[in-house]
C-alpha cells in the first residue's frame, strides 16, 4: 500500500492510501467520527464510519487525544465542501504515539502562552499558514533573482565593523580582537558585486535595538542585492519588480494558506508594478497638511508618519531622497543637491511599514574617505571597503528587503513574531 502525503492526494481519488499524521481536532455524532489530521504538507479530514470499520477500530478512532500521531488508511474521495477538496474515507486507524494533556487546545489562550510554547503553537492552522507563505517568498525570491541573472553569494555573519555604526550590534570576542554579529551584509555585497556583477544574499542580521513594536525583531532574515553599473531610478524598477513577483506566486501557489489566515486577496491582486513614489520633500508637506506638526525637515519617518502616507495609496509606496543627515555613510549625494542622497523606503501599504530600504551607493574613492570619516568611523576597519572605490570603481546600487514584515503583510498577520519560526524578541530567548 503506497504512504503518500497528504498534499498528493489529488492524484490518488479512488485510491486506498495510508498517511502519517497528527490529529488536529476531533469531532463525534452517532457512528460517524470527524477527525481533523495533518502531516505538515496539509490538513484533512477523515470520515470513520462505525459500520464500516468495525467497533474496535471505531472506538479507538473517537479515544483519540489531540496530537496524537497515527497511521491513517483509507479511500481518498472528492469532497466539494471542503476548501482543500479531498476527505479520506478511513479503514483504518493504528496509533504510534499518544499525545496526554496537550497543552495548546482549541480555546483561546494569551500570547505569552503560546510563544512559550511556540514549538507547539507552530503545529497550528494559522502559523502553519503563515510559514507555507514565508516558504514561497523565499522560493520564489531564489526564481526572481535566478531568472535575472543574479549570483547568490553568501556574507560572514561575524563582521569586524558594520555598515551603519555598531551602536545597535551585538558585540562579541573574536579570540583577541572585538567582531559583532553582521545587522547587514551590504558592504560584502558591494564587494561581490564589483566580482560578479549582479548578486545577493540571504540571511540572518541582528540588532541589539531596544524595541519591542509589532514591527521588530531581535534576528531577522534579509534579502540583500547588489548591482554593479545599476543607478537608482533603475535599481527601483528591480525592486517593484521583485515585490510584484513575490505577492503575485504567494497569489497562485497558497490560495489555501491566504483563505486559512482569512487574507482579502482583492488587495494583494493590485500589487503590480510600477509602484508610486514620493519624495522626502513632499512626503513632510503631505505629513503637515494631515496634521502631522512634530515632523520636521530633517527628521526620520516613525510608524504612525509611515503609515499615514501609506494610507493614500493602495500600493506599496517609494519615499525618495531623505535627508543625508539621516542615512548611512554609504549613500550616494543627489547630483543637484547636497542635502539629500539617491535613496529609496518602501512602504508596505495597511499600516505594515517599511519592508525595504535602498540607495544608490558612493563610488568616489575621496569622497566615501570623507564620508567615513564624517561618521566616526575606523578608516583602517573599512580599508578593504575603500579598495572597491580604489580599483575600478562603477556606479552601483543595491537594497534590503526584510523577510519578516513582507511575510506579515503578505500574510496580513499584525505581529511579525508569528512570522519567524522561533522568533527572537526583545524580551524572549525561549525556546
Amino acid at each position: 500500500m503506497k504512504t503518500i502525503m497528504i498534499h498528493e492526494m489529488a492524484d490518488h481519488v479512488g485510491e486506498t492510501v495510508r498517511i502519517g499524521a497528527w490529529l488536529a481536532n476531533k469531532r463525534s455524532s452517532g457512528k460517524i467520527a470527524f477527525l481533523q489530521l495533518r502531516d505538515g504538507s496539509g490538513f484533512v479530514q477523515g470520515v470513520v464510519v462505525k459500520e464500516v470499520v468495525g467497533e474496535e477500530i471505531f472506538k479507538t478512532a473517537r479515544g483519540i487525544s489531540q496530537e496524537t500521531s497515527l497511521y491513517i488508511t483509507g479511500e481518498v474521495v472528492v469532497d466539494e465542501r471542503s476548501s482543500f477538496g479531498y476527505e479520506l474515507q478511513v479503514s483504518d486507524v493504528k496509533i504510534i504515539k499518544e499525545a496526554v494533556d496537550y497543552p495548546i487546545t482549541p480555546k483561546n489562550h494569551g500570547t505569552e502562552f503560546l510563544m512559550d510554547n511556540r514549538h507547539l503553537w507552530l503545529r497550528s492552522r494559522k502559523q502553519h499558514a503563515v510559514m507555507k507563505v514565508r516558504d514561497e517568498i523565499i522560493r520564489a525570491t531564489y526564481e526572481f533573482f535566478h531568472m535575472n541573472g543574479f549570483v547568490k553569494v553568501d556574507p560572514p555573519i561575524l563582521t569586524g565593523s558594520s555598515p551603519e555604526g555598531t551602536s545597535d550590534l551585538f558585540e562579541t570576542n573574536y579570540f583577541d580582537e572585538k567582531a559583532y554579529l553582521s545587522q547587514s551584509g551590504q558592504l560584502y555585497m558591494e564587494a561581490a558585486a564589483m566580482a560578479l556583477g549582479k548578486v545577493f544574499s540571504f540571511g540572518p542580521t541582528f540588532r541589539a535595538e531596544k524595541s519591542s513594536t509589532r514591527r521588530h525583531l531581535i534576528e531577522f532574515w534579509m534579502i540583500e542585492p547588489e548591482m554593479a553599473f545599476v543607478e537608482h531610478a533603475e535599481s527601483l524598477e528591480v525592486q517593484e519588480q521583485y515585490v510584484s513577483h513575490i505577492v503575485q506566486s504567494v497569489l497562485q501557489n497558497c490560495p489555501l494558506e491566504l483563505e486559512r489566515l482569512g487574507r482579502d486577496v482583492s488587495k494583494l491582486e493590485k500589487i503590480q508594478a510600477p509602484f508610486p513614489r514620493i519624495s522626502y520633500d513632499d512626503a513632510i508637506e503631505f505629513l503637515h497638511e494631515k496634521g502631522f506638526d512634530d515632523i520636521q525637515w530633517g527628521d526620520d519617518f516613525g510608524a504612525p508618519h509611515e503609515t499615514a502616507i501609506a494610507e493614500s495609496y493602495d500600493m506599496p509606496v517609494f519615499i525618495t531622497h531623505y535627508p543625508i543627515g539621516i542615512k548611512p555613510f554609504y549613500m550616494q549625494p543627489h547630483p543637484d543637491r547636497d542635502d539629500v542622497v539617491l535613496c529609496a523606503d518602501l512602504i508596505a501599504p495597511e499600516g505594515y511599514g517599511e519592508i525595504i530600504g535602498g540607495s544608490e551607493r558612493i563610488y568616489d574613492y575621496e569622497l566615501m574617505k570623507q564620508r567615513i570619516k564624517e561618521h566616526n568611523l575606523d578608516e583602517e576597519a573599512y580599508k578593504w571597503y575603500l579598495d572597491l572605490s580604489k580599483y575600478g570603481a562603477v556606479p552601483h546600487s543595491g537594497f534590503g528587503l526584510g523577510l519578516e514584515r513582507t511575510v506579515a503583510w503578505i500574510s496580513g498577520v499584525e505581529h511579525v513574531r508569528e512570522t519567524n519560526p522561533f522568533p527572537r524578541l526583545l524580551n524572549r530567548l525561549y525556546p
